[in-house]
C-alpha cells in the first residue's frame, strides 16, 4: 500500500496546531463546553448563533436525550467533517484518547441511524415526515456525502468496522431511494457532496452501485426532477440550469459549483468519461482565468455566496469562502488524476498556500469565512453591504462549515503531493516527506527536501526496488521564471510537457536537484479586472503578499511603488510564527486638511513622502488585531 509520511517543518506546524489545538477545540465547541463568541458571518438574524449543539443533535435523535433540534439543517456536517480530521491525525500517529472519543462518536452516529439506513438528525428529531420533500433546501445528501467520506478516511486509518458498515447502510439506503427507475425519486440535492462520498466508498469497496449512483446524481442534475420544492432561488445557484455536460460557465454558489466539478473529476478518472472530463476542463477555464482571484479565492458576491460574470473581481465586498477555496483543492487534485497538466497544479498550490492557510489564525483557533482582499476596519460594521467582511477570525461562527473543512484538509495534506498512474509518478507539491509508491515488479523509495517554501531548492532522492523503468514527472511553477535541475549532480536536458519535466530511468539510490527562481514579482490583473488597473500584486513563490496597517500605518490606498522599484527579502524568525518579508522604497500621500474641499480642481496640493513599504504573506494578515490590509497596491506615483 502506497504510504506517504510528512516531515515539513512548514505544514508539520499545521499538523500540530490539528492535532494540540483545533481538533480539541473544535470538539469542545461541537460539545457546547466552552464559552465563545460565536458570530454570524454576515448581518442576518435568522443565522443561529448561540450554541453548536451538535452533539447534543446526535444524541436526542440516537434517543440517548429527549430535547429539539437546534442549528441549520446541515449542521451534522460539522461533526462529520471533525471526524474525517480525526481519522487522518490517527492515521498518521495513533492517540488512544483520541481513537476512543472518535470510535465513541461512531457508535453515536450509528445510533442515530434509522433501521432502514436513513442518517439526518434534524429530519428525525424535527420533520421525520417531511424526509427528502425539500430536497433543494434540506441537504439530506450533503451531509450523507460527508459521514461517507468521513467514514471511508476512519476505515482505512483505524479498521473500524462499525463506521463502514453504517456508510454502506446509508448509501445503500439512498440507492434504494434515488434513481431513474419506477417508484424512486427522480432528483438531487441542492447542495453537491453525496457524489464526492459515494465515488470515495466506490473505490474503497469496489461496489459498482455506488459508482452508479454517484453518475446518477451528477447527470439528473440540471433536468426535470421530483420532489425538489421551495425553487426561491435561481436554477444556476444549485449549478441546475442546464446538464451538467452542457454547463460552460462557473455560476452559482461557488461551494457547490467546485464540489460538483470534483465529483466530475472523480467519476471521469475512474470511467474515461470524456464528455465529463470536456465538462470539467470548460468550468475549470471559467473560474481560474476569469473568475478567481490572485489569492486563489472563488465567489464574487455575498449575494449567494456565489460567482456573478467574467472579471468581476471586487476586493472588499468579494466572498471567497474558505470552504470554496478548500474544494478548489479537491477539483484541481482531482483533475491532477486525470490529465497530467501542471496548471492544475499551480492552481491547488496557490489556493492552499493563501487562502486556505489564510483561513486559520496561527493559534488553530480563530477562523475565517470569508477571505477579502482589501479592508478597512470599521467598515464592516458601518456599511450593511461589508457585514460579511471582518477584520479579525472570530472564535466560531454561526454556519460553521470552514474550520472542520480546513481541518480536514490540512491534516490530510500529505496527500496531495504526489498523483501515481500506473509506472509514472508526479510531484505536485515541494512538501519535505518520505513516501513509497508499488510501482510494476517493485517499490519506488521517494524522499523530498526541502525549505519550501520560503526557499527554492529541492532534493529528491529515489530509489527502487524493481527491474522496470520509472517515469516522473516534477512540476515547474508556473511564477518561476527561469529553473536549474541536475540528477546526479549532472546536468541534463529533462522532456518538459505541460508544467512538468520527465526524468525516464531505473531509479537506484539517485538523486535529483531542482532550483526555482524565488525572486519576488509584480503581477498585473487581466484590465478588463477594473478594481486592479492600475496596480500590482506581490507575490514570492507559492505566497501572494500584501500590505498591513501594524507595518505602514493606515490609510493604506495612499501608498504607491514606482515601477522599477526593485524588491529585498529577508526572514524574520520571530514575526508572525516566522515569515518572509518584502520591502521596497516607496511613495504615501498625505491626506490634506479638510477645508481644502472635498473635490478639487487640481491634485497639485496633494503632498507626498518617501516611505518604505513592508509586505508580509497574504495568509498570515490578521493576526495581530484589527488592522486595514490591501493586496493589491497602486504603482508609480499618486500625482
Amino acid at each position: 500500500m502506497n504510504k506517504v509520511e510528512l516531515r515539513d517543518r512548514f505544514f508539520n506546524r499545521y499538523k500540530g496546531l490539528i492535532r494540540t489545538e483545533m481538533i480539541p477545540y473544535q470538539w469542545k465547541v461541537l460539545n457546547d463546553e466552552i464559552d465563545i463568541t460565536i458570530e454570524r458571518e454576515r448581518n442576518d438574524d435568522s443565522i443561529p448563533n448561540e450554541k453548536s449543539h451538535v452533539i447534543e443533535n446526535f444524541r436526542i435523535a440516537a434517543g440517548r436525550k429527549k430535547g429539539n433540534h437546534y442549528g441549520w439543517v446541515f449542521q451534522d456536517s460539522d461533526l462529520y467533517k471533525w471526524l474525517e480530521a480525526a481519522a487522518y491525525t490517527l492515521r498518521e500517529k495513533m492517540d488512544e484518547e483520541l481513537k476512543c472519543l472518535a470510535d465513541d462518536v461512531v457508535d453515536l452516529i450509528s445510533e442515530a441511524q434509522e433501521e432502514n439506513g436513513y442518517l439526518d438528525t434534524y429530519f428525525t428529531i424535527e420533520e421525520p415526515d417531511q424526509k427528502y420533500k425539500r430536497l433543494w433546501e434540506s441537504h439530506e445528501l450533503y451531509c450523507a456525502g460527508h459521514f461517507i467520506e468521513a467514514a471511508v478516511a476512519y476505515y482505512e486509518a483505524v479498521g473500524n468496522q462499525k463506521v463502514l458498515k453504517t456508510a454502506c447502510k446509508l448509501a445503500d439506503h439512498i440507492d434504494s431511494v434515488f434513481g431513474d427507475e419506477d417508484g424512486k425519486i427522480h432528483g438531487y440535492d441542492g447542495h453537491e457532496e453525496v457524489e464526492i462520498g459515494l465515488m470515495r466508498l466506490y473505490r474503497l469497496t469496489q461496489n459498482e452501485r455506488y459508482l452508479k449512483l454517484a453518475r446518477y446524481f451528477l447527470f439528473v442534475r440540471g433536468t426535470d426532477c421530483d420532489a425538489m420544492n421551495s425553487k426561491h432561488l435561481p436554477l444556476a445557484y444549485y449549478q441546475a440550469h442546464l446538464p451538467v455536460l452542457e454547463q460552460d460557465t462557473a455560476e452559482g454558489h461557488a461551494v457547490r459549483l467546485v464540489y460538483l466539478c470534483t465529483a466530475m473529476a472523480d467519476a471521469a478518472c475512474e470511467t474515461g468519461d470524456e464528455k465529463l472530463l470536456s465538462a470539467c476542463r470548460r468550468l475549470w477555464k471559467s473560474i481560474v482565468n476569469r473568475r478567481m482571484y490572485i489569492t486563489g479565492g472563488i465567489g464574487s458576491t455575498v449575494s449567494g455566496e456565489a460567482f456573478t460574470l467574467d472579471y468581476d473581481l471586487p476586493n472588499d465586498t468579494m466572498y471567497c469562502e474558505t470552504c470554496a477555496s478548500v474544494g478548489l483543492v479537491f477539483f484541481a487534485y482531482r483533475m491532477l488524476m486525470t490529465e497530467e497538466k501542471g496548471e492544475y497544479g499551480d492552481v491547488m498550490e496557490r489556493v492552499l498556500y493563501n487562502t486556505v492557510l489564510g483561513g486559520v489564525a496561527l493559534d488553530g483557533k480563530h477562523f475565517f469565512y470569508v477571505n477579502p482582499l482589501e479592508v478597512v476596519a470599521g467598515k464592516s460594521s458601518k456599511d450593511p453591504l461589508k457585514s460579511h467582511v471582518k477584520c479579525v477570525r472570530p472564535q466560531w461562527l454561526g454556519c460553521a462549515c470552514c474550520p472542520p473543512n480546513l481541518a480536514r484538509l490540512l491534516a490530510s495534506v500529505e496527500q496531495y503531493v504526489f498523483v501515481q498512474k500506473k509506472n509514472k509518478l508526479f510531484v505536485n507539491l515541494f512538501v519535505e516527506c518520505k513516501g513509497s509508491f508499488e510501482i510494476e515488479d517493485g517499490i519506488l523509495e521517494i524522499e523530498l527536501k526541502t525549505g519550501y517554501p520560503w526557499d527554492g531548492c529541492v532534493e529528491i532522492k529515489l530509489n527502487y526496488s524493481g527491474t522496470a523503468s520509472v517515469c516522473l514527472g516534477i512540476r515547474v511553477p508556473s511564477w518561476s521564471d527561469t529553473f536549474d535541475a541536475e540528477i546526479n549532480h549532472e546536468s541534463t536536458a529533462f522532456e518538459t510537457k505541460d508544467g512538468f519535466i520527465y526524468i525516464n530511468q531505473v531509479f537506484k539510490e539517485d538523486t535529483i536537484h531542482l532550483k526555482l527562481d524565488m525572486g519576488a514579482k509584480r503581477w498585473y490583473a487581466h484590465p478588463m479586472v477594473e478594481n486592479d488597473l492600475g496596480k500590482f500584486a506581490v507575490t514570492r513563490g507559492p505566497f501572494v503578499y500584501c500590505l498591513e496597517e501594524a507595518d505602514n500605518g493606515k490609510n493604506l490606498h495612499l501608498l504607491s511603488v514606482e515601477k522599477q522599484e526593485p524588491f529585498e527579502y529577508e526572514f524574520e524568525e520571530t514575526l508572525l510564527g516566522g515569515v518572509g518579508i518584502i520591502t521596497a522604497s516607496g511613495w504615501k500621500a498625505e491626506a490634506d486638511q479638510e477645508e481644502e474641499g472635498l473635490y478639487r480642481k487640481s491634485d497639485s496640493a496633494v503632498k507626498k513622502v518617501k516611505t518604505k513599504i513592508k509586505w508580509i504573506p497574504y495568509y498570515s494578515w490578521a493576526n495581530r488585531g484589527e488592522n486595514e490590509m490591501r493586496v493589491w497596491v497602486r504603482e508609480d506615483n499618486l500625482c
